[in-house]
């Protein structure tokens, strides 16, 4: 049975690159990660005067990743940092005392048109998801920075690197690995 994988797409854009990799990535694995999109365009800013009345769509998005064996995020770089939209929803995940992520299984994908490919937002991002309101167990080791990914990624999509396809091909078994690994007294 695959493993239920809410990714949680860090951009905006329309022509996200971080979605077109992930929905390479539902395609390509489907067999062992059964990948669902979760898109933050919609959510209302994050505010302690809206907890005691949390807006509809933030619940429903914090309904949709709790519901999954594990989480990936897939981010862009945007100033050195991840996007001001996807720490908005990030603030969310770690309130209201549900612990949405926390000791989720996940990992971290990240691609930008620039050289780097994410290394910076990936950084922060990971020093962010440390917070013990959210604390995934990520991945150890096997970072994925997809740079120059305008020219790794097709009309339709499709990753064409095949480096970057094998890289990737590894991590994802790495990390089918790790959740089963960490995950056998529930896989029982």
């Amino acid at each position: 049975m695959a493993i239920r994988v809410k990714a949680v797409i860090g951009s905006t854009s329309s022509t996200s690159f971080n979605l077109k990799l992930v929905e390479f990535m539902k395609n390509r694995y489907a067999d062992q990660l059964d990948i669902t999109p979760v898109l933050i365009n919609d959510l209302e800013t994050f505010s302690v005067d809206l907890e005691s009345n949390v807006p509809a769509n933030v619940k429903a998005f914090k309904d949709d990743v709790k519901d999954s064996d594990a989480v990936l995020f897939a981010v862009p770089e945007y100033n050195f940092s991840i996007p001001g939209a996807m720490k908005n929803a990030i603030d969310w995940l770690s309130r209201g005392g549900d612990f949405t992520i926390k000791d989720k299984p996940g990992f971290i994908i990240g691609s930008s048109m620039g050289v780097l490919g994410s290394v910076r937002a990936q950084i922060h991002l990971r020093e962010i998801l440390s917070n013990p309101a959210l604390s995934p167990v990520l991945l150890p080791g096997n970072e994925v920075y997809i740079g120059s990914v305008h020219e790794k990624i097709n009309e339709a999509g499709e990753l064409t690197d095949q480096g970057t396809i094998n890289f990737l091909d590894q991590v994802v078994q790495n990390f089918v690995e790790f959740y089963k690994k960490n995950n056998a007294a529930v896989l029982v």
